[in-house]
């Protein structure tokens, strides 16, 4: 079986580590697959406008940069550890209200999609491009933060539009999703390196991009805890500021 994290934010957003870093992280410790999905804020609201402001999210000037690099680093880690990169975003529709906010993962995409569009048909524009659509933490993820309940309020009317909602993001496992009988997926949702100490999504195919994304949409899939980051592993071409992001 594969070792897959398909949750992973870089410095394009507000992720610690730029890609190239994410890589070698993630090839070190023996993963098969993994997705860059890093953030692009719905502009139309306060906490979207702020995210633009700080630098925090993609933006229609970073785009294609940000391809171009995915591009490469899905060629390096192909060459470098025998690892499948997806490329991914993190749709991100932010609001002071918990039930009027949504995260979507849309992962292999590579077109823009504007993150203005109703959750809906955003997920629909994924799948016109064969990628798949995760509802990104979509229920209490147990911590002192904001909270994206729309699309579980709306899971009776959006739910086909979904291949996977994500059943532990981070080292939180939601009860809630595993009992709901709705099409699962586990991921980090990293942003530092600790955070690599997550549960994890084993997929059962081979490793090319259509068996991936078609193992999932088929639930040909199993849960693991992942203890964390063995920084023995890690090389030094990676340098010293990934340890010292990692301490």
């Amino acid at each position: 079986m594969l070792l897959a994290d398909l949750h992973i934010h870089s410095n394009f957003s507000d992720g610690r580590l730029s890609i190239p870093q994410l890589v070698d992280l993630y090839g070190q410790q023996g993963f098969d697959v993994i997705a860059i999905t890093d953030h692009l804020c719905d502009r139309s609201s306060f906490l979207g406008l702020a995210a633009n402001y700080l630098g925090k999210t993609l933006t229609a000037q970073n785009f294609s940069e940000y391809q171009e690099v995915l591009a490469e680093q899905i060629e390096r880690a192909r060459r470098m550890y025998n690892m499948v990169v997806l490329p991914g975003i993190e749709y991100t529709k932010n609001s002071l209200f918990n039930s009027r906010s949504a995260h979507i993962l849309g992962i292999g995409v590579t077109q823009m999609i504007d993150p203005l569009l109703d959750a809906y048909d955003l997920a629909n524009e994924v799948k016109n491009q064969n990628g798949l659509t995760v509802a990104a933490h979509p229920v209490w993820t147990r911590k002192l933060e904001p909270q994206t309940f729309h699309l579980c309020d709306r899971r009776q009317e959006v739910a086909q539009v979904f291949d996977a909602w994500e059943v532990a993001s981070g080292t939180c496992f939601f009860d809630e999703v595993a009992n709901s009988g709705l099409p699962m997926l586990a991921n980090s949702d990293l942003h530092h390196p600790r955070q690599i100490r997550s549960w994890k999504t084993l997929l059962e195919c081979k490793k090319n991009t259509p068996d991936i994304l078609n193992s999932i949409r088929q639930q040909k899939i199993k849960f693991t805890f992942f203890e964390g980051l063995d920084v023995s592993r890690i090389s030094n071409n990676l340098g010293e500021s990934l340890l010292l992001s990692y301490i």
